[in-house]
């Protein structure tokens, strides 16, 4: 699943000739960087809970959240009170009131816009329902577009800056070059998309990349579990297709078409050209064909996404034999694929995303129940699988993140307190 890791840790070089003041100045950075991702990762602290945790010195420490809080990255909060001896001290935390990123999830039958401040609190979201399968690319691209302006009016309106917008697809794609090189299940090859949302927005809109969808929800899980000890997972997307992504040491462990392996029992053919997919076993498509009639309104890609899976839902909760049918099968083969990966990767925590997390109660049990039965050891440690509480933007809330991403590896790059449309290296105070 390792195509290419992306590190949340990054030190900054020096310029030549003045070797010992670039030298101080890259380990500025760096530790400013080493402090707000401690409290992305770990919660509101006080101080000397930070010089602790870090192995920075209080005295450092002091001076880095002084400036973090003159850039308006840091804010200051309540005295911490439990259990000190002697004068409390004061809380710091991210502070999420005037910067935030954008992310766009493009998918076969919808589309996302989230839009998420630094402490990873959703500002402002669109969705809408479209059949991007039956549209070009410029056609789907201008109606992300739309909703990408919508979303940057609606958080200038609140004061906030935004960083960049975060284009997030299936399939497979060159974030370097800002391409889709192929998405098979809406029918996209070598789409430069970066490019294109770029020229729709028009001159002044922030940086444009582009991730694969599993990669954003990975580390949407993530931020999302701020404050506990998770610090590694492996996140499964449940759609028409199916991808996955994990988090390592800090590390985004970027997407990989796992969708593709050869599980599925029956051996159907793929929209990739292959036979046996896993996506063919347990994508959402093949859930939908099993659990209603092609006449079904939750066939219909006119109506939103999130409508049509909450009338299945309903369905099961109200003891449909058909949807509950269709829901076991699911749960035998995504037990089975989920099983691979663990032996594959091992990791600690597993958490399933789209339409899996939507029906987590039907397909949690059975999927933990299988992985626990395939321990090869009972002392073993045990893998957690667990359905998302991000609900169907997590994708579009990791893309939102991930153009926040350069913030917390180099903070110097926001030079004072504002209000900004870019916000980035060299910007400057309106």
């Amino acid at each position: 699943m390792r195509q290419e890791q992306r590190s949340t840790t990054r030190s900054g070089g020096g310029k030549a000739g003045y070797p010992e003041a670039a030298d101080k100045a890259s380990l500025r950075r760096n530790n400013l960087g080493v402090v707000l991702r401690h409290l992305r990762e770990n919660g509101e602290q006080s101080r000397t809970r930070i010089a602790t945790s870090t192995g920075l010195p209080k005295a450092t420490v002091s001076v880095l959240v002084a400036d973090l809080i003159q850039r308006g990255l840091v804010r200051e909060g309540e005295l911490d009170r439990a259990g000190a001896v002697g004068r409390p001290h004061r809380i710091v935390d991210l502070d999420g009131r005037w910067i935030c990123g954008i992310g766009a999830e493009i998918g076969v039958d919808h589309i996302t816009v989230t839009a998420v401040n630094l402490r990873g609190a959703v500002v402002h979201e669109g969705r809408r329902a479209l059949d991007v399968a039956s549209l070009p690319p410029r056609a789907a691209l201008t109606a992300v577009a739309e909703l990408v302006t919508e979303s940057l009016r609606a958080v200038g309106e609140h004061g906030m800056g935004t960083v960049g917008v975060a284009l997030v697809s299936q399939g497979s794609v060159d974030a370097a070059s800002g391409t889709v090189r192929v998405a098979t299940n809406f029918g996209w090859h070598d789409v430069r998309a970066a490019d294109e949302l770029r020229a729709l927005l028009g001159p002044g809109c922030p940086p444009v990349l582009v991730e694969n969808d599993a990669a954003s929800g990975a580390l949407a899980e993530y931020v999302a579990a701020r404050g506990t000890d998770v610090h590694e997972l492996v996140y499964v997307s449940g759609g028409i297709g199916v991808g996955g992504a994990g988090i390592s040491g800090g590390t985004l462990l970027r997407g990989s078409e796992i969708g593709h392996m050869k599980l599925d029992r029956l051996d159907r053919a793929c929209a990739c050209g292959r036979t046996g997919c896993w996506e063919v076993a347990v994508g959402l498509q093949t859930f939908l064909d099993a659990a209603a009639d092609p006449a079904d309104r939750v066939h219909d890609r006119s109506v939103d996404l999130a409508e049509r899976l909450a009338e299945l839902l309903a369905r099961a909760e109200a003891g449909d034999p058909r949807t509950l049918a269709a829901l076991a099968v699911i749960a035998d083969d995504l037990s089975l694929g989920l099983s691979v990966l663990v032996d594959v990767l091992n990791p600690s925590r597993i958490v399933l995303g789209g339409y899996f997390a939507v029906f987590g109660r039907y397909l949690v049990d059975e999927a933990q129940r299988f992985v626990d039965r395939r321990r090869i050891s009972p002392a073993a440690p045990r893998v957690v699988v667990a359905a998302s509480a991000l609900g169907l933007s997590n994708a579009a809330q990791g893309g939102a993140q991930l153009t926040l991403e350069p913030l917390f590896n180099d903070p110097s790059a926001v030079q004072v307190r504002a209000t900004v449309s870019h916000v980035g290296p060299g910007a400057e105070p309106e």
